[in-house]
């Protein structure tokens, strides 16, 4: 006779394969990846002008968009595929800062999209920040 076989204990996937709750169309989806870019700019304008918000915060906002419009580049504009790097990298960082250092109430307060579209705004923009060294990030505005 052969030895019983131990039985394995049954542990649950990873990954939840049931359908969501309440299913979406894609036309829902696709309005509102759309109106992230509104959603994201009203945000920010109600933020700059929330006394709540720290003005060092405001004041980064506000230099790294100068930086932005201004001629002058860490990297020219016209290196093709590199030009505008490092001012996404700087837009990413100032809005991340903003929004990583302000309370989570505020930043609701000020959000007309989904909790979901705003947990896709602060990781894009937090992905962003993460590519600087850590000691350029200790220097940013608390």
């Amino acid at each position: 006779m052969s030895d019983p076989q131990p039985e394995m204990p049954i542990v649950p996937d990873a990954v939840d394969d049931s359908p969501p709750e309440d299913p979406r169309d894609f036309k829902e989806i696709a309005l509102e990846a759309a109106m992230l870019l509104p959603n994201l700019i009203k945000l920010l304008y109600r933020m700059l002008r929330d006394p709540r918000v720290s003005y060092r915060k405001k004041a980064f906002i506000g230099a790294v968009l100068v930086y932005v419009v201004s001629p002058v580049d860490f990297v020219p504009d016209f290196v093709v595929g590199l030009g505008k790097i490092d001012d996404i990298l700087l837009i990413s960082v100032a809005i991340d800062n903003l929004m990583r250092g302000t309370d989570a109430d505020v930043v609701l307060e000020h959000w007309d999209g989904s909790v979901d579209g705003l947990d896709l705004v602060r990781s894009v923009f937090a992905w962003g920040a993460e590519i600087l060294p850590d000691s350029i990030r200790s220097v940013l505005p608390k």
